[in-house]
């Protein structure tokens, strides 16, 4: 079923920016939102490459990976070096545990091609990270040309105020997080809204949190506006997302 890449399979991946991905973190062999990964490789490869998945398959790809990897951070990628030809190539690494230090975001006038879509064009959110980082920020927040508000370079943001909380609706990735809090969320009786959230109206907000495969974590501030991350709201929605099941693999 599964082996080790040879060089010459390697080639493909290293070489041509071309591919779609899945990243989560595995425990105990288990992952949060193991159905909406499935659904989420299989609908994107169909996109790209016009080829249909067998859910299963991957699902047998992803256990052959953590057999004798319990704990530890997953992600696959697919990709066609011939039409019809599905590969795909798991990865292995430690696993990682959330940051919880609050996060403080550069804006950045860049928007993800095929934003809704996890692809391996990745470039500019790399660059754009590290130079919010050579400025003294954690990271940067993606932000369309005429000012809304996208995702970081490599998480979803979410904002909340009065037991509501707000996605920004522009060019970005559903991620998985967003989608298991949506669904925890509304059972604990929070509003869930996803509407435009301009960049100078992000400041109307009690507060902000960063939402990805690792964890939710609080947003301290969004260029020169400062964000209470000590908050209620914030605590709760971590909290629910905490309690989330962890699906066997």
């Amino acid at each position: 079923m599964g082996m080790q890449a040879s060089a010459d399979q390697l080639a493909h991946p290293a070489l041509v920016n071309d591919g779609h991905f899945t990243a989560m973190q595995v425990r105990n062999r288990r992952v949060r939102g193991l159905a909406y990964h499935l659904v989420r490789l299989c609908s994107a490869h169909a996109e790209l490459y016009g080829t249909e998945l067998d859910a299963e398959y991957l699902r047998t790809m992803i256990q052959c990976a953590v057999e004798h990897h319990p704990d530890a951070s997953l992600r696959l990628n697919l990709y066609e070096t011939r039409p019809g030809q599905p590969q795909v190539m798991t990865a292995i690494r430690t696993p990682v545990e959330a940051d919880y230090r609050a996060q403080s975001l550069l804006p950045v006038a860049y928007s993800r091609p095929f934003a809704h879509i996890k692809h391996v064009g990745t470039f500019a959110q790399i660059r754009y990270g590290m130079q919010a980082n050579r400025a003294g920020y954690d990271d940067a927040v993606l932000v369309t040309s005429d000012g809304r508000i996208c995702e970081s370079t490599v998480a979803n943001i979410g904002f909340f105020d009065r037991g509501t909380v707000v996605w920004p609706e522009a060019p970005v990735l559903h991620g998985i997080t967003w989608q298991l809090l949506d669904q925890v969320l509304g059972q604990r009786g929070m509003a869930v809204r996803q509407r435009p959230v301009r960049l100078e109206s992000a400041a109307n907000f009690a507060g902000a949190f960063l939402a990805n495969s690792i964890g939710v974590v609080p947003v301290a501030r969004i260029a020169q506006h400062e964000y209470q991350p000590d908050n209620v709201t914030f605590t709760h929605i971590r909290r629910t997302y905490d309690e989330v099941a962890w699906d066997e693999i």
